[in-house]
């Protein structure tokens, strides 16, 4: 009995489970019915729409070669009425002359007859029938103003509906990824004029070679696309890879996807590390601000007495020296004078490049690079494992190079964006003017570890920028000048 139970019970839920894909096909045929009938009410209007565009320049056609046979023929007309009108009256004059001549005749006066035959004479001199051009000003033939279709009657005969486009082809020799720009081109296998536009697509991916079909993020589209290639910028690198793929639409229809390619996007990406933040700065990924109540909790009252009497942002020193134990204790966190916080990705090898800008009214602030050992009391540039430049804004500004607890000042101006490069195997770390890309100090070592963007920051605040490919000026100035001496590598030193 339980046996045969089990059993039925196996058979209902199989029954459920059919009824239930019956159901959703159901629901699946509906639907692609309705998207039936209004995909084809669209086509048969957009047709429609085709053919009377078609009449419309017919009829403007018609009416235009019309309106010139109209014209022709009113033309023709004035010109043989005024010719008939011209005759008819040189007749009529004609016809009184000769009867008048012919009375004359018939005067047997030798006086009266030589008078009559004087004035028949200068008559006859003066006869508009004599002056009259006995030829048609115009023709009856208006053959020259017709038109012949033959040509574009076959044309006609022989219009077909647009097939769908083929998949383009896209040129990975000619695709072109520099400066966080990505030119994407693209050829048709065959020449197509019926072409109106390609609508191409990208998605970011940490997957190199062929596309997955199951990817986290969604493709991104850009529509009417009208020459066969395009470039998408003011992008962030934050994945390795992209994929492209693209197609070719008619007025009908969209083709099939290009075969998608992969383009390598890779960039330095990292964020502010706020475990390691002094307490008296505030870190939200890639920003990070002067915060003078920052960590007070306990030592509140005491350094509400230390403050007592004065106004402004407190100094560096009065701001740190009452530091509670729990808070000295905290082994992650810069303390003391050291308002630092480091990034939170380290670079072992290769190539890298950021760039740092300061938020208004920020008085003194570095930026550099140090190994992960920095100990929690050490400010950048004053021990031998940080390199940095210092902006001094606080009475006027300036710009210093420093490393190993030495200083160089730079006669520079003061960029807004400051670009740092540093090549890890080719041990150099160099500084930019971000918007000219003019060198401001280069640093030269070989680096024993794997190095972290630092950065230090009293009163005011800096904004990150990650994500950014190595810039070509930068890349090209390097090749040029890898060799530099002089004044900006009086710094330099090797790393212990």
């Amino acid at each position: 009995m339980d046996s045969q139970k089990e059993a039925l019970r196996r058979i209902v839920s199989t029954l459920a489970n059919k009824n239930e894909e019956l159901h959703s096909f159901i629901d699946t045929l509906s639907h692609s019915l309705a998207g039936l009938q209004i995909n084809s009410a669209q086509v048969l209007s957009d047709l429609e729409e085709e053919f009377d565009t078609m009449f419309s320049v017919l009829d403007e056609m018609r009416e235009s070669m019309t309106n010139s046979i109209k014209q022709e023929q009113a033309r023709k007309a004035h010109e043989l009425q005024n010719q008939l009108t011209q005759s008819t009256n040189a007749l009529e004059s004609s016809e009184e002359l000769l009867e008048f001549a012919n009375h004359a005749l018939d005067i047997k006066e030798e006086e009266e007859f030589a008078k009559a035959a004087k004035q028949i004479k200068d008559r006859v001199t003066m006869a508009p029938a004599f002056r009259l051009t006995m030829k048609p000003r115009a023709s009856d033939n208006m053959t020259h103003l017709m038109v012949d279709f033959s040509q574009e009657r076959q044309l006609l005969q022989s219009v077909q509906f647009l097939p769908v486009p083929r998949a383009p082809e896209i040129d990975i020799p000619d695709c072109l990824v520099a400066d966080n720009v990505i030119r994407v081109a693209w050829r048709m296998p065959q020449e197509d004029s019926k072409i109106d536009h390609y609508t191409l697509e990208y998605r970011k991916t940490d997957h190199e070679g062929l596309p997955r079909v199951k990817e986290e993020r969604c493709w991104e589209v850009v529509e009417n696309v009208k020459t066969t290639e395009y470039s998408l910028s003011g992008l962030k690198f934050d994945s390795k890879f992209m994929n492209f793929r693209v197609r070719a639409c008619n007025k009908a229809a969209a083709g099939d996807y290009s075969d998608p390619v992969t383009l390598e996007t890779r960039a330095f990406n990292f964020c502010l590390d706020s475990s390691s933040s002094h307490l008296n700065l505030k870190v939200e990924e890639r920003n990070v601000e002067w915060d003078p109540q920052g960590g007070k909790g306990l030592e509140s009252k005491v350094k509400g007495k230390e403050n007592k009497g004065r106004s402004g942002t407190p100094s560096p020193k009065r701001t740190s020296s009452a530091r509670s134990p729990a808070v000295r204790g905290s082994r992650d966190r810069f303390t003391g004078e050291s308002y630092t916080v480091l990034g939170d990705t380290s670079m072992d090898s290769g190539q890298h490049y950021w760039e740092v800008k300061a938020l208004k009214d920020c008085k003194s602030y570095s930026v550099g690079v140090a190994y992960r050992n920095l100990g929690k009391f050490d400010q950048l540039g004053k021990t031998n494992t940080t390199w940095c430049i210092h902006v001094n804004n606080w009475l006027q500004t300036s710009l210093a190079a420093k490393h190993n607890n030495k200083a160089k000042s730079l006669e520079v101006p003061v960029p807004d964006r400051i670009g740092v490069y540093c090549d890890f195997d080719g041990g150099q770390l160099s500084f930019y003017n971000a918007e000219s890309k003019q060198l401001l100090h280069t640093f030269k070592t070989k680096f024993s570890q794997p190095v972290v963007p630092a950065f230090m920051v009293w009163c005011g605040g800096l904004s990150l920028s990650t994500g950014v490919q190595v810039p070509s000026a930068v890349r090209s100035f390097q090749k040029t000048e890898n060799g530099l001496g002089g004044s900006n590598s009086s710094l330099n030193s090797m790393a212990q």
